[in-house]
């Protein structure tokens, strides 16, 4: 939609921290448990749940077993990060 691409992904384990400076970004599951670590908290989110991480917040998606997420987010989105970044 606009400028905005969804996608879809199974996931298991842990990604790196990072973060998206220009960009927010929004994790709905659809299947699993999907774990989103932000500084000093953790949101743990089931089927049919959500969270959007704002631009600039150093974040680490992770799924202790098989997970499938919906991620809507800018065409602009590095899936990586624009860098790497542990919380402070």
């Amino acid at each position: 939609m606009g400028d905005s691409v969804a996608r879809l992904a199974v996931i298991e384990g842990e990604f790196h921290w990072h973060q998206h400076d220009r960009e927010d970004e929004f994790f709905f599951v659809l299947e699993g448990e999907l774990l989103v670590d932000l500084e000093g908290r953790t949101v743990e989110l089931g089927p049919r749940q959500g969270v959007v991480v704002p631009a600039g917040v150093p974040h680490r998606p992770r799924a202790p077993e098989r997970t499938v997420v919906l991620m809507f987010e800018k065409e602009t989105v590095v899936a990586t990060g624009d860098r790497e970044r542990a919380p402070e």
